[in-house]
């Protein structure tokens, strides 16, 4: 398998992290310059069918896209240790989190830096300081709410870490390209991503 992935962006280090966890260490990694369009050019998106990364393709030619879709098809792979849950509720609280971390944490985050680095403005039309403001108070809100749920619990979703969990991390990690950190107030929160980012997993991720 081949994984089409870049240092410089976040879902594709749900998926190494993801990797890392389960030491899967037989797919290639394949980087793809995001910064000259490369994603964009008729060679990966004719293939990939979405100039988006990450990107997997199978032995028998088959590509998925979308984080989350590949760490499931990696999950169903290797399915320890487990990070989408055991029996139906303990899916449905992962895949809530995992999607409230998504909408609410990383997607904002990622508009933020987007339109708040001078380096990423290659990726956009026009970077709209309005746009940047918005969204991080959007995600503070939602960390707000995050320090609250992690008060009594040491992982977002479960007892244990799962892809909730990475979802968050890698969100928030992608805001220090603008130097930014969650507000100090936030103790939980920062507790929370200390256990996280020690996880040797993580560091494989970057």
């Amino acid at each position: 398998m081949k994984l089409y992935t870049s240092n410089r962006a976040p879902n594709p280090r749900r998926v190494r992290w993801v990797m890392a966890e389960k030491g899967v260490a037989d797919v290639e990694m394949v980087e793809i310059d995001i910064m000259a369009g490369e994603h964009k050019k008729p060679a990966f998106r004719d293939r990939v069918g979405v100039p988006h990364l990450p990107a997997l393709e199978l032995d028998d030619g088959t590509i998925l896209s979308e984080s989350i879709a590949i760490c499931r098809y990696l999950e169903a792979l290797h399915p320890e240790p487990n990070l989408f849950g055991r029996d139906p509720l303990e899916q449905a609280e992962v895949e809530m989190w995992t999607r409230r971390c998504e909408f609410y944490l990383a997607t904002p985050i990622m508009l933020n830096v987007r339109h708040t680095h001078p380096a990423l403005a290659a990726l956009e039309a026009t970077q709209t300081p309005q746009i940047a403001e918005y969204n991080r108070l959007s995600a503070e809100r939602f960390m707000k709410t995050l320090d609250d749920h992690l008060a009594t619990r040491t992982f977002l979703a479960l007892d244990r870490f799962t892809i909730a969990d990475i979802v968050g991390v890698v969100g928030l990690d992608f805001a220090r390209l603008v130097k930014y950190s969650p507000p100090a107030e936030f103790a939980h929160l920062a507790r929370w991503l200390e256990t996280c980012r020690a996880r040797p997993a993580a560091k494989a991720g970057v």
